[in-house]
């Protein structure tokens, strides 16, 4: 998201300018900053990650995570020269603890309960494995959107001897281990705890069972399976590590430095922090943000597929707007359902068109900035999308694109999709929202006392109109007709124009949409209104 009108910063005053900016990408880049003072050691890149689990399909939670980490990671770019690389790694050998809710064959699903993920036959019958399904399914949204990340997974670092070193460190710190982990669990919990899971060589299930280290050096465990004991390697795909062990392992082993998490996971930080200290590592940096909710206040969650997908974002809204909503206030809790889709979309152009005449330090705090890594693109909203929605709302669902750029002609100078290829995008979303989501709930009722004698006072005045009067003119007669019309407030009055004309409680300002619509369309929405 880097295409852009206006010249970007130079470099010494932006960095000069993010020294002190209080966006909170620039917050936590400086916590890097302050991390490494004079550089990793070594001339190492700083590595930032972003953890997937894939025992669902990927959903805006998961993208949320990686936008988010990838706005801190442009931030650090900009205060320092030092190398950067993001991991987004995939937990691929966790064990399948239930069946998600959003995929087919359930029933084959639910006879490989507690194995890992990526030893799952796919459900959906497209790649090799469960795991293999969903990662792909990860790689193809982060690669829509150009992120520059690096993908590995679980079962191919613990396959490949890539953790070897650290699992056997985990070993030889069994008891301190566990000198963390035990104070922090139930009493039935604590007489099975292990942080070690190995891998059943009978049923292929991760095994959640006490284990002994037989040889710490050599990577060598005993435990019971199924009533037999047995005595296996750690190593090579044979077992993998309680999750806030993994956690805190896979911080050692990569050499990460940043990671953020949701709120639900604060306890995991601590914990896996302090298990990272006793590996001998310093834990990274990051923060906790809070949860997306659906319409319910319920945690979206991917086994249950709750909330919005990407996809439907994508069908009725923009990417920048998504980008937009993300960004925003990271640590309030924000419900994430069809109805913030709207705004979202105007607030974001609102923000591009205030970039050019903000000074630098304001710019650096513009939600666009963080989105585009730099100045927004040069193209411009000439109608809100909420106006947009208004308009096909009144057309109707069987409208079209070529209809409302006819219509968009009464209002916008030039108005082609050459000339506006945002707006172009915007209208077949509209279409597509109001298709799906407003034209089933539109109900224009019949005006009723003064609301009726406002409406034919409107229509008189509109009548007097050239078809080309400004929609401020508009504006003005609506206003001036509601102050005198005998309503208790204006609200009153826009409520009733609202629900009469356009059939919702809410819409946009009247002027802005009877210069869009038409004047002569306008009175025949009122004389529709008139005569119910």
């Amino acid at each position: 998201m880097t295409d852009a009108s206006e010249p970007p910063i130079d470099a010494a005053t932006l960095r000069a300018a993010a020294l002190t900016a209080k966006a909170w990408p620039y917050e936590e880049a400086r916590k890097l900053l302050k991390r490494y003072p004079s550089g990793k050691p070594g001339g190492e890149a700083v590595l930032f990650e972003t953890g997937y689990g894939p025992s669902g399909l990927p959903h805006i939670g998961t993208f949320n995570e990686v936008l988010r980490t990838t706005m801190v990671r442009h931030a650090f770019e900009a205060l320092s020269d030092m190398p950067t690389r993001l991991i987004a790694f995939s937990d691929d050998m966790d064990g399948l603890r239930k069946v998600p809710d959003n995929v087919p064959n359930k029933g084959m699903l639910a006879e490989h309960l507690g194995k890992p993920l990526s030893r799952i036959p796919d459900p959906f019958g497209t790649h090799d494995s469960f795991a293999a399904h969903n990662n792909a399914m990860l790689r193809a949204f982060l690669d829509q959107f150009g992120f520059d990340y690096e993908f590995a997974s679980s079962s191919d670092y613990y396959a490949s001897g890539r953790f070897d070193d650290a699992l056997k460190s985990v070993l030889r710190h069994y008891q301190a281990i566990l000198d963390v982990m035990l104070p922090t669990l139930g009493a039935e919990r604590r007489a099975t705890y292990s942080p070690v899971l190995p891998v059943s060589p009978k049923s292929g299930v991760v095994l959640q069972v006490p284990v002994e280290v037989v040889d710490a050096d050599a990577g060598i465990i005993t435990f019971t399976d199924d009533g037999d004991r047995i005595t296996q390697s750690v190593l090579g795909g044979q077992a993998k590590l309680q999750w806030k062990v993994d956690w805190a392992m896979r911080w050692v082993a990569l050499g990460v430095d940043y990671e953020m998490a949701g709120k639900d996971l604060i306890d995991s930080v601590i914990q896996s922090g302090k298990i990272a200290r006793v590996l001998g590592a310093r834990p990274p940096e990051g923060f906790n943000y809070e949860m997306f909710l659906d319409e319910r206040g319920e945690k979206i969650s991917k086994s249950k597929g709750n909330g919005l997908s990407l996809e439907q974002w994508l069908r009725y809204g923009s990417d920048e707007s998504l980008a937009f909503y993300i960004y925003r206030e990271p640590k309030k809790a924000k419900s994430l359902h069809m109805g913030v889709i709207p705004r979202a979309v105007d607030e974001y152009w609102q923000f591009c068109a205030a970039y050019a005449d903000q000074p630098v330090e304001q710019r650096l705090g513009n939600p666009v900035h963080h989105i585009h890594n730099g100045p927004p693109p040069a193209d411009s909203l000439p109608v809100t999308f909420g106006l947009l929605l208004n308009l096909v709302g009144v057309m109707g669902a069987q409208a079209t694109r070529e209809q409302v750029w006819g219509y968009l002609g009464n209002y916008v100078a030039d108005a082609t999709p050459a000339a506006h290829p945002a707006l172009d995008t915007l209208i077949d979303k509209a279409l597509a929202y109001n298709r799906d989501f407003v034209a089933p709930t539109l109900v224009r009722r019949a005006p009723a006392g003064v609301e009726r004698a406002a409406l034919a006072a409107l229509d008189a005045e509109l009548a007097k109109l050239a078809p080309d009067t400004a929609a401020e003119d508009i504006q003005n007669i609506v206003y001036e007709i509601g102050k005198t019309g005998g309503f208790e407030t204006l609200r009153d009055w826009f409520k009733a124009l609202y629900e009469t004309l356009l059939g919702s409680a809410q819409g946009p300002r009247m002027g802005s949409f009877i210069a869009l619509y038409g004047i002569a369309n306008s009175r025949a929405l009122i004389a529709e209104a008139l005569a119910r």
